[in-house]
Order: C-alpha cells, then structure tokens, then sequence
C-alpha cells in the first residue's frame, strides 16, 4: 500500500492512496471466515458454512467494506502521522473515481482533496485597544424597573375603561379583504397587553375602550411584524404568523388593570426581607444596585463582540473557500445553492474564529479544568431554574442535576466550547488596554 500528498497550494492538498491485493486480501480472508462462523444458510449446520460459499455469495460485498475501512483508517492515520491540520473532513476527488471490478485482483487508486488549515500568527499586545463600558443607570431605566416591581407585587383591578399599560382580554377574529369574518379563519381569545403594542396610532385606539368595544386591528402593524408576539396572539406557529396579511376584529371581554404596589415596609419586606430595606431612597438604592450587576453582563457581552470582530479583522488570513463550500454541500445533502451562498461568510468568520481560539489555548497553555465545565453547566441550569422560581432549588439537588447534565456528550461539548472561549476572552483581555468609559443605560443601548 501506498500513501502520498500533492500539495496544489498552502490551503488545498490532493491525498493519493494505493491499496494493491496483497494489503487487502488478508483482511478480505478473515472477514469472510468470520461471516462464516456466524452465518445461517439453509443447507448448513450453523457455524459450518464453508469460507468459499460465503465468497460466491458475499464476497465482492465484503471486500466494497473492507476496503472502505481501509481507507478510513489508513487516510486518518495518514493525517494524524503527518500532523495535517485539515478543515472539514477529505473528499473523494469525484474526477478521479475509476470503476472497478471487485474481482479480488484490481489494484484501487483512491485520491481525496483536503483543506488545510492556514499558517498566522498572533500578535495581541497593549497596543492594541478597546473601549470596556461602565454602565450607569438613567431615571428613565430606573422608573421602568421599580414601576415593573410594583405591579409584580400590585392587585389586579378591572376598570371600565382601558387607559395606557392596560391588558386588554379578547377575542380576535380574522377578518376578509372586505372587513367580514373570514370563513373558518383564526379566532382566538388572548390577553392584548397595550404596553407591547408598538405602534402609536394602534394603541391610541385601543385606549378609552369598555367591555364588549369592538375595533379593527392590524396586528402585524401593531406588533412590528413580530412574529413570535403575534404567534403567541393567535395561537398559530410563528412561519404562518409572519405570512399573515389579514386585519382582526378585537372584541373586549374585560380590561385588565394590574395596580403598583404601595412603596411601604410590607413591600420592600418582601422584596428583600424583613428590615433590610427601610426608606424609599434605600429601595432606589437596592434596584439600582441590582441593575448595574445585570449591565455588568451587558457590558462584558459587548466586550466579548468587539474582541471577537476586532480579532477577524486584526488576524488576517485565508481558508480553503472552495473546498469547503464542496464539503458543506457533501455533509449537508439539503444545502440549496442559496443557502450556501447566503450562509458561508458566517460560517467562515466562526471558522475563522475558533482557528484563532486554538491557536491562543495551545501557545499560551490555556488549561480547561473539569471543574470548570462542571461550574458553568450548573451556573447555567441554576438560572434556568431561577426563571421559574426565584428561590431555586438547593446546593446538592443542583449538583446532581449538573453531574446528569454533562453525562450527555452534546451538552458536555457545548459547555466546554463555552469555557474555552471565556478563557480565549479572558487572555485577549488581560493583554490588550482596555479604556474603561462611563455610560447611560440610554445611550449604551443604542450602540451597535
């Protein structure tokens, strides 16, 4: 048998592999007398059919699967012995396919095309910098949230009369071009919350409305053609909701009001427990307090995609863009020519990406610890469960829902890209100047 590589350029390589009957036959002989052993063929005792009936029958079965193994094994050896760093996985060079006869004499030429993984450096230093928010909380941001924990903890009432942040309950029917009821069209009775609808018009009509009112609605336009909102609306999947064109007649069954809740010391009790808060000032306080630690996140968010952009743009180098577009369409039989077309930058940039997180992990010995793993898989459930229920659930149910968690590879895998990539984010951080700025809640959220 022999192996050799044609290297066409730095990014694409040609692997050249000769199997001859002499490398193959001994394998062919001992699978066919192992078909044998455990064969039924009527006609025979089990266990005793001869190796040359298996062949007549088989064989030419048997060696098509042999011979594939063979070139798995001997084209990843191949690779690994030769340390080939290579993108995706080899393909059959279509052109250079030959028929054969599968008779146990034919010498097999087999060639695949590789893409190879580029050569560049990493030069992050203190030169290089970025700016990291500090984010501050405006008055505007602090009245939502306090008004949003007031009417948490507030009575629900029901006005006569809707005003504005109202929750509208009724029914929604479809309507024809014409403005009748479209025959067998969508109807569904839901809670129409007037603080989501976008539109101004739309919700100046929907203020001032009793029970039994009756309006036409244009949902998409009161929504911003949100589909998931007007999925939910309708009770219909969100792929007909963003197709939806017809206009609905809301019919008010009730109006909705959810009053705040008084600032006294039974509330801020049971917000942060008995004593801890006593003042309307300490309360401001705590709420702003509690903000700044979630635009904590924010921040760091925003950080971690201008190191990402930054790094794609600073760490310039090629990839083998025609080979993989031929990979891609070869592991993804459905892939439309559109899609791929659409879909490639994307899916190089994040290529790109993780050759530039492996790179730093492995020239700066960026070790991932289990331990690791293990605490950020439980981070992340715990917040899943705090969506639910504040209190959460306790330490030692937490940790075996975690152990359970990672026993599943796909959610093992993920997590570990997850800390690879905090660690990469961590190294970027500690070696670049980052300019700290101050900045309103307001403005941050209108940078791109």
């Amino acid at each position: 048998m022999n192996i050799s590589q044609e290297k066409i350029d730095n990014l694409n390589a040609v692997v050249k592999i000769n199997i001859n009957p002499e490398d193959y036959q001994p394998r062919v002989d001992k699978a066919i007398k192992e078909q044998a052993k455990k064969a039924k063929i009527a006609g025979f005792r089990p266990g005793m059919v001869p190796p040359s009936h298996i062949k007549r029958m088989y064989g030419k079965s048997i060696l098509v699967d042999e011979i594939n193994n063979m070139l798995s094994d001997t084209l990843n050896k191949y690779i690994e012995d030769e340390k080939l760093e290579v993108l995706g996985q080899p393909l059959p060079k279509v052109e250079d396919i030959k028929e054969y006869n599968w008779d146990f004499a034919d010498n097999f030429e087999f060639n695949y095309e590789v893409g190879l993984a580029p050569e560049f450096n990493i030069d992050f230093s203190s030169k290089d910098k970025l700016t990291k928010y500090i984010i501050k909380v405006d008055d505007e941001t602090l009245a939502s949230r306090i008004k949003n924990i007031r009417r948490s903890y507030g009575k629900m009432t029901n006005p006569d009369v809707s005003a504005d942040d109202d929750v509208l309950y009724a029914e929604l029917t479809q309507l024809s071009p014409d403005g009748s009821v479209f025959e067998d069209g969508i109807t569904n009775t839901a809670s129409v919350r007037l603080d989501q609808v976008e539109d101004k018009k739309i919700k100046a009509s929907l203020i001032g409305l009793k029970k039994d009112d009756e309006v036409v609605l244009d949902i998409q336009k009161a929504f911003n053609n949100d589909a998931a909102k007007v999925a939910g609306l309708l009770k219909i999947d969100e792929e007909t909701a963003a197709d939806l064109k017809s206009k609905f007649s809301l019919k008010v069954k009730n109006v909705n009001r959810l009053e705040e809740s008084d600032l006294n010391q039974e509330f801020f009790d049971k917000l942060f427990g008995e004593g801890t808060v006593t003042t309307e000032a300490e309360f401001r306080a705590k709420i702003t307090e509690e903000l700044e630690a979630m635009m904590v996140q924010d921040a760091e968010r925003k950080l971690q995609d201008d190191i990402y952009q930054y790094g794609l743009d600073k760490v310039q180098f090629e990839l083998p863009d025609e080979f993989l577009k031929r990979w891609l369409k070869a592991t993804n039989e459905k892939l439309t020519e559109e899609e791929l077309s659409g879909g490639y930058k994307d899916f190089a940039q994040n290529l790109k990406w993780t050759l530039i997180e492996n790179k730093i992990v492995k020239e700066n010995n960026l070790e991932i610890k289990y331990e690791e793993v293990f605490a950020l898989a439980k981070e992340r459930l715990n917040q899943q469960f705090r969506m639910y229920s504040p209190q959460g659930i306790d330490e030692a149910q937490l940790g075996q829902y975690t152990v359970q968690y990672l026993q599943n590879k796909e959610n093992a895998n993920k997590i570990f890209e997850d800390v690879k990539a905090l660690k990469v984010f961590d190294y970027i951080q500690s070696v670049i100047t980052l300019d700290k700025k101050e900045i309103l809640f307001s403005d941050f959220s209108k940078l791109k």
